[in-house]
């Protein structure tokens, strides 16, 4: 069975289509699928399916361009978290939670989103859903109301798919690529807690809530272009470092960002006074620009202060220290081995207390060393998960 796409991954790659099993699995309920929009959500679907069978709780993931902006499993709100995701007090289902927590991990990156969530779509989700600007949902099913209210987003033209759960793939995948066949075993490594045992460190504390995190991390890491790396807190990822050529370049960019989720958190950011009628895109984007204030132009200045309506008092280098500091629990996994310190030395930086990479490189030692250096936990998982 052949579905013809929109095009392929640009305008002018036409003619695009996707060959399907028959019986398929995938159905598409609402919309024209184009092809990134399926290279992303199937990329989605694998992962969120994957954290539901790990952890047990509902999972959802937040894709763009083939690669994860957030992940994470169902976990109470704090109420920082809540504030600085400007939510309401409105009760929400366990996969609404998840789908929250996920696109909270990178606000920016996660606008026109391909959506995945691990549980039936219920009206919960469908309202967030509703109100953000995403491409396209996959799920395994979908409650009628919660249907009906997608249906009508984006003008009748919101992308729904739904994938049959029960569905497994052949053993080998494949792909052409300028004229040539490739195949190779799809990547069917388990995460699961077991391979997170082997501790390298002296400092072997490793307690059951960093052992979840973990999996959610390398999870997400299965399934991120490479290389990649991952930061993440309480069940969620809050920092993705992906396709760079330079490890310390992915830690860097994961830390930053993870740095960036923890400072949304600050008292001085959720004191922002924005001006009326702004909507959530434009107050992440006014949120973003003030904790990178110190590396902002005039023009850029005055632009961030055009969304508020008064001039706040900056996050001063050593408060967004100390404020990072106050978070216990931050993990760090890696999809390849870390082959130098500078990668630990940033991830200090972020208050990293957990590593997992997978070890056997030249300077596992030095490497380690640096894990000693700053009170860290290191594992050696000795599985890579590159994605190419």
């Amino acid at each position: 069975m052949k579905i013809q796409l929109k095009y392929g991954t640009n305008p002018h790659q036409i003619p695009a289509s996707i060959t399907l099993p028959d019986p398929s699995p995938l159905q598409v309920l609402n919309g024209a699928p184009g092809y990134i929009n399926l290279l992303d959500a199937l990329g989605a679907w694998q992962l969120v399916r994957e954290l539901r069978e790990a952890t047990g709780v509902a999972a959802a993931a937040s894709f763009k361009h083939t690669s994860p902006a957030g992940a994470a499993i169902a976990r109470p709100f704090t109420e920082a978290f809540a504030a600085s995701q400007f939510l309401t007090d409105e009760e929400l289902s366990p996969v609404a939670n998840a789908y929250v927590h996920a696109r909270g991990s990178d606000r920016l990156s996660s606008f026109g989103d391909a959506a995945a969530v691990s549980d039936t779509v219920d009206v919960s989700l469908a309202r967030i859903l509703a109100r953000e600007v995403s491409d396209l949902i996959i799920a395994p099913g979908y409650e009628p109301e919660a249907l009906a209210l997608l249906k009508a987003k984006k003008g009748g033209g919101y992308l729904i798919l739904q994938l049959d759960p029960a569905y497994q793939p052949p053993e080998l995948e494949g792909r052409d690529l300028f004229g040539f066949r490739l195949e190779q075993r799809r990547n069917d490594a388990r995460i699961t807690a077991s391979l997170f045992e082997n501790v390298v460190s002296s400092r072997k504390s490793l307690p059951q809530e960093a052992v979840e995190t973990l999996i959610v991390a390398t999870i997400a890491l299965k399934y991120t272009q490479s290389n990649s790396v991952c930061v993440a807190y309480d069940g969620q990822v809050i920092g993705m470092g992906a396709g760079q050529q330079s490890r310390v370049h992915c830690t860097r960019l994961a830390c930053d960002k993870a740095d960036k989720w923890l400072l949304q958190q600050h008292p001085k950011t959720l004191a922002l006074k924005f001006k009326s009628g702004l909507g959530r895109p434009e107050k992440a984007n006014v949120v973003d620009q003030y904790l990178l204030w110190e590396q902002l132009s005039d023009a850029e200045v005055t632009q961030m202060l055009s969304g508020l309506q008064e001039r706040p008092e900056p996050i001063s280098r050593e408060e967004k220290a100390a404020w990072i500091a106050r978070f216990e629990g931050i993990c760090l996994s890696s999809d390849a081995f870390i082959p130098f310190r500078d990668n630990i030395d940033r991830a200090s930086r972020s208050h990293v207390q957990y590593v997992a990479q997978p070890g056997h490189s030249l300077r596992d030692d030095d490497v380690t060393a640096a894990a000693e250096q700053y009170g860290m936990t290191m594992i050696h998982t000795g599985l890579r998960l590159f994605l190419h």
